[in-house]
């Protein structure tokens, strides 16, 4: 597995998007005023931010790992005992998903996505 990008939450993201690229971050999806993910300066990892009403005092950080064989992954794990909150499925966004917590209950997405991982037809 490979972990692809962390997302945290925010009331206002087009400020926390000010906050972000003056960090060094490189923005590279601009879905304001509900989303935006940047590209770190070194490695491959990228980094989201989505809007929320109010931010949750827990649980508001979503971990994503890419995997090529999604599906084989997911059967695989269920047969070890993992439970799932969702099977894999595609999203409109392009990629095809599963969804799960860890034992102290954060959110994890096991997730195909291909060129559209960092390239969706809606790259700036």
């Amino acid at each position: 597995m490979n972990l692809n990008q962390i997302t945290i939450s925010s009331i206002d993201v087009a400020k926390a998007t000010e906050f972000y690229t003056t960090l060094g971050l490189r923005l590279i999806v601009d879905a304001l005023p509900r989303y935006v993910r940047f590209e770190c300066p070194d490695g491959d990892a990228t980094f989201s931010i989505h809007q929320v009403e109010k931010i949750s005092e827990s649980h508001n950080v979503t971990l994503y790992f890419e995997n090529d064989e999604l599906d084989e992954t997911v059967r695989t794990l269920q047969a070890k005992g993992i439970q799932f909150t969702s099977l894999p499925e595609d999203k409109s966004w392009k990629w095809r998903e599963a969804y799960l917590n860890d034992l102290d209950g954060n959110k994890l997405i096991l997730f195909k996505a291909g060129e559209n991982r960092k390239n969706p037809p809606w790259w700036i």
